[in-house]
């Protein structure tokens, strides 16, 4: 089957879910229950990939494009657009953002591609404002959905200021500016009267600082705390089968134990990583 058709099949499936004589569940989502399966389809898309399960990311993609759909149909259900008119719009946009590819410009870098774009999406901008008569300032930072978990939002933040000079001259600037958010955060929980919201702010500028390190590095600071959950997880599932085969609850194990079966789970996937390289 081709590809045009077995998307058609896709939307039309989805319309008929939809429908009066298709299912109820599916009759009764809204963009608000679909948020949180969307974010979750993409993170096990991101997941599999990362893993290099094939199959699974097939089949993870589909299931993201399913999520894609339903929004879809629901926008044309009422009456705003359809997916045709999705497809359309993306493709004119990554036309004109893409010059040196559909038109005649040149460039040498992936610097300069990253230049033009900010350029192309500050100009698209100032005109849709002009297109309805808006007064209200663009910044280039507006394409930055606030929607975003947080570690991603500051990450693309960045390195849309980075791409007009915002940033920092060397990866060393950027350590010597965390050892001085851990030092005010630390005075923060000094204090005799400790302040909350001034904590919670202080923690939120070194969370900040660690983004920007990791994209100064190339790390997708999202995706490295993920692999970091999973590897928790991981060792912590070692940790509940050690307690369990000692006979033992929670309660009478001491956290020396606890520790001691955490460092055999690091020992563990250690001589797996050596025997596999090997």
């Amino acid at each position: 089957m081709s590809t045009k058709r077995a998307f058609q099949d896709l939307i039309e499936m989805m319309a008929r879910l939809r429908s009066a004589e298709g299912c109820p569940w599916d009759r009764e989502q809204t963009y608000a229950t679909l948020g949180p399966m969307l974010i979750e389809e993409a993170y096990e898309v991101i997941e599999a990939a990362e893993a290099g399960d094939w199959n699974e990311l097939r089949d993870e993609l589909g299931d993201l494009l399913f999520q894609i759909v339903f929004y879809g149909q629901i926008a044309a259900e009422d009456g705003h657009f359809d997916m045709a008119d999705s497809i359309t719009r993306v493709h004119e946009k990554m036309t004109r953002r893409h010059p040196h590819v559909f038109g005649e410009e040149s460039v040498e870098s992936t610097a300069d591609v990253l230049a033009n774009w900010e350029a192309i999406k500050a100009a698209e901008r100032k005109t849709a404002g002009k297109d309805q008569k808006e007064e209200k300032k663009v910044s280039m930072l507006d394409g930055t959905s606030s929607k975003l978990p947080a570690l991603l939002e500051a990450f693309q933040l960045t390195t849309k200021a980075a791409r007009v000079g915002f940033d920092w001259q060397q990866s060393e600037d950027i350590f010597d500016k965390l050892e001085e958010e851990i030092r005010e955060l630390r005075d923060e929980f000094k204090r005799e009267s400790r302040d909350p919201e001034a904590i919670a702010a202080e923690l939120g500028d070194v969370l900040f600082v660690v983004t920007n390190i990791a994209r100064w590095h190339g790390i997708e600071p999202e995706t490295a705390l993920k692999a970091t959950n999973r590897k928790f997880r991981r060792r912590f599932a070692h940790v509940e089968r050690r307690v369990e085969e000692q006979g033992k609850t929670w309660n009478d194990t001491s956290l020396a134990e606890m520790d001691s079966f955490w460092d055999e789970a690091k020992q563990i996937e250690r001589t797996k990583k050596t025997g596999q390289e090997s």
